[in-house]
């Protein structure tokens, strides 16, 4: 039996509930798979694509589903290519068997989103995608869909990550106030507080460069090949123009960074809003988990920015430099993680700028 304190999970704690036999897992850990504060979740040996994404409801599991809607099955032990406009769903390796007191939620990897892949975690009888209930004991699922590059996966790719959280442990806008002035979350000297800490877009530019454009009709990315790839083939760089200004085209997908430096002290995790209806029509950040020691100087990540995965929905919209796009909510950690983020080679993102994923060079 593992006794488990309130809070985000840490590595550590993840590795007791492995051995209790919560996380199941069809073949043993890879030895980075464990992160600070959260689990890399590696595809099984069978996708299917479908003809609709889906919730399963109170009623049904993911198999019930699968077997009214999916088109086709694909192996993965040799690798598959998943193309873009297409939904699949793939088995995963892990499995869960939570106790009553403790919860899960998912996201994609950093990597995934800034490829512009879109996955979700799904369980059987779930009604919320990326959310495991208390007490669950059963198989997971990722829905994937690629939209902007085709993508090489196989058995054992890893495109989502999974946090542990026992009770309500996120901080309200007063205790985050509180925590801002004693170890600055954002290098904004008052931001705002109003259900997370504010963010914003930089788009005066970073040695003149804004962004990034995806481009469309390129080849695919595996995406098991880190700096495998010439940026120019998949990217259009987007150039300060002076105007301080960016008009996002309706579905097309871009990469830009925050105007704050970002940090996440060593006993918190934090995540960004996906979408904040309050402040555009579009969506920002597919790939929302930030790591305790994130942009934290003692790991080596002073003046990280916030690097951010946009959408525009169904009109064009204007960015402006400085303009709010997001939040990040902040949670304790159940105790500090063994290893900060940026203290192992794996972490790709520490004292990032205005970066593409660890695919391209």
């Amino acid at each position: 039996m593992v006794v488990l304190q309130d809070g985000i999970q840490a590595s550590q704690g993840i590795a007791a509930l492995a051995a209790a036999g919560v996380i199941r897992t069809a073949a043993p850990f890879a030895e980075d798979q464990i992160q600070p504060a959260s689990l890399d979740l590696r595809l099984g040996s069978r996708v299917w694509r479908v003809r609709a994404s889906f919730l399963p409801g109170r009623t049904r599991d993911v198999a019930a589903c699968l077997a009214k809607l999916k088109l086709h099955a694909i192996d993965l032990s040799q690798g598959a290519v998943l193309e873009t406009g297409c939904v699949y769903i793939a088995e995963l390796q892990e499995g869960l068997a939570l106790p009553p007191d403790l919860a899960a939620s998912a996201n994609p990897k950093s990597s995934t989103g800034r490829i512009d892949v879109f996955t979700r975690v799904i369980t059987d009888h779930a009604r919320e995608f990326d959310m495991v209930e208390p007490g669950y004991a059963g198989p997971l699922y990722a829905e994937i869909s690629p939209r902007t590059f085709p993508v090489l996966v196989r058995t054992g790719s890893r495109l989502s990550q999974l946090r542990f959280r026992r009770g309500a442990v996120r901080l309200d806008d007063e205790a985050l106030a509180r925590l801002h002035a004693g170890s600055p979350l954002v290098s904004e000297a008052a931001p705002s507080f109003q259900g997370g800490v504010a963010v914003s877009v930089d788009l005066a530019g970073f040695d003149g460069l804004v962004g990034y454009r995806a481009k469309r009709h390129t080849g695919l990315v595996d995406v098991d090949r880190p700096r495998s790839y010439p940026a120019g083939e998949f990217w259009e760089p987007l150039h300060a123009d002076g105007s301080g200004t960016l008009i996002l085209d309706p579905g097309q997908f871009y990469i830009l960074a925050s105007k704050e430096a970002v940090q996440v002290p060593p006993d918190f995790a934090a995540e960004m809003v996906p979408f904040d209806p309050l402040v555009g029509e579009f969506r920002v950040h597919y790939a929302g988990f930030f790591d305790p020691g994130f942009g934290h100087a003692a790991a080596g990540g002073s003046g990280a920015r916030a690097v951010l995965e946009v959408r525009s929905r169904d009109v064009p919209f204007m960015l402006e430099d400085g303009q709010i796009v997001g939040r990040l909510v902040y949670e304790r950690m159940a105790e500090r993680p063994a290893s900060l983020y940026g203290a192992a080679s794996g972490s790709n993102y520490q004292a990032q700028g205005l970066k593409l994923s660890k695919h391209f060079v």
